[in-house]
Order: structure tokens, then sequence, then C-alpha cells
């Protein structure tokens, strides 16, 4: 994990433990993810990517594993009554046995990952894991690309993409390799990697926002 994304992870509980709008979105998504998953109380939840704040948007006593990649959480970030684990959420299969929990959650955290076969390796961890899942990505038909702030960038031609990689890499290089490294999945791949899944769609001023593969605990 790169600096840059360290300290995207550093802000992000930052911006959790103020009053901001991605704090009420995710807590939002959160409430969707309890009405259509319906975990049990104290369910054994695997979070790939994720971190305590989101967590402590609720009060459901579940018993929550957060898996990230070292250096992705700060010793000082940690809270209490969880636990932390740092490997690669692609190939977990050393450090947990099949159906080890009852889900796994994954919120903006696949498109990062790596290339499509990285991606697959990750479903296949989550399919692996437990039987019931909550898998959310960012769409990419909204018209701000969430990563970059430009409007319909995977819409782009490659050579405007290209174009614009070379002159942000002159000034903030660490950004742009974070930016290139990502691959935003579309609603059509995702299918293909959660067959099973029914898809909830979060859309803000009707435009699809992400999206969620779930599979309900049952």
């Amino acid at each position: 994990m790169s600096q840059l994304q360290i300290l995207l992870r550093q802000t992000s509980s930052w911006l959790y433990s103020n009053n901001s709008f991605v704090k009420e979105w995710r807590y939002r998504r959160l409430k969707q993810f309890l009405s259509l998953v319906k975990p049990p109380n104290r369910a054994r939840i695997i979070d790939l990517g994720g971190t305590p704040y989101m967590w402590e948007l609720l009060d459901c006593g579940f018993n929550v594993t957060l898996v990230n990649l070292p250096g992705a959480i700060r010793q000082t970030d940690k809270v209490r009554g969880y636990t932390y684990v740092e490997s690669d959420a692609t190939n977990l299969i050393s450090l947990f046995d099949d159906k080890s929990f009852d889900i796994v959650f994954s919120n903006s955290v696949i498109e990062h990952v790596g290339d499509e076969k990285k991606q697959a390796a990750f479903a296949a961890e989550v399919h692996r894991l437990a039987n019931a899942y909550w898998v959310q990505t960012p769409s990419d038909n909204f018209p701000i690309e969430v990563h970059t702030g430009v409007p319909f960038y995977w819409q782009l031609p490659h050579w405007i993409r290209d174009r614009l990689i070379r002159s942000w890499k002159t000034k903030l290089p660490a950004w742009t390799k974070m930016i290139e490294e990502l691959r935003v999945i579309s609603k059509s791949s995702m299918r293909r990697l959660f067959p099973d899944a029914k898809i909830y769609v979060e859309r803000k001023l009707w435009f699809e926002k992400s999206y969620s593969f779930y599979k309900p605990f049952h």
C-alpha cells in the first residue's frame, strides 16, 4: 500500500469522526446492508479493507475482523473490540478456513486490489470465507468519477485518459500511481464474479452511484 493510500485511509477516519457527507452516506449504506443481508446478533463478519470507524456508526454488537494491507491502519486508529489482520485480501487461505465467518463485507475495495486476476481472486475469497456477503463498488456510470473528480472519466477515449495521466504524474506522482492501478469494475463484470448475488443500486440525483452485490444470511 502506497503512502498516499495510507494518507487517504487516515483522512477517511477524520471524516468519520466529523459530521461529513461521507459519514452520512456510509451510514445509509450500512442501514441497507442490515436490511438486505440481515446479519444475526453477534454475527462473525470479516471486513476486507475496512476500518473500525464505519462499524462504530452502528450499535449491533457484531464480531468484526478487519483485514488490511500492512500499514493501512495506524496503531492509534485501532478501536478496541475488533480483530485486526494485516494481509492481502486476495489470498487468506493460510489464515482462515473455509466458511470461518457468517458474512463477508467489503466497501469500495475490489476496484483497488489489482487487475482482473486479482479481482477474481478477491471474489473467490469472498465466496470461500462465508455463505453470505456484501461487496460494494462505485459505478462506472456515475457522472463524476469518485477518485479523479473528472466527469465520465471511464467513458473517455484512452488517449485522453493517457494524456491526463501524463499531466498528473508531474504534479502528483503518488496519487497518479494509485489512479493507474485502479480498476473500476462494471456491473456485468461484477455479475460474473458474483453470479448468485442480488444487486442493490445506490443512486444520487437519479444517477447510479454505486452497486452492492449481496447474498443474505440464512
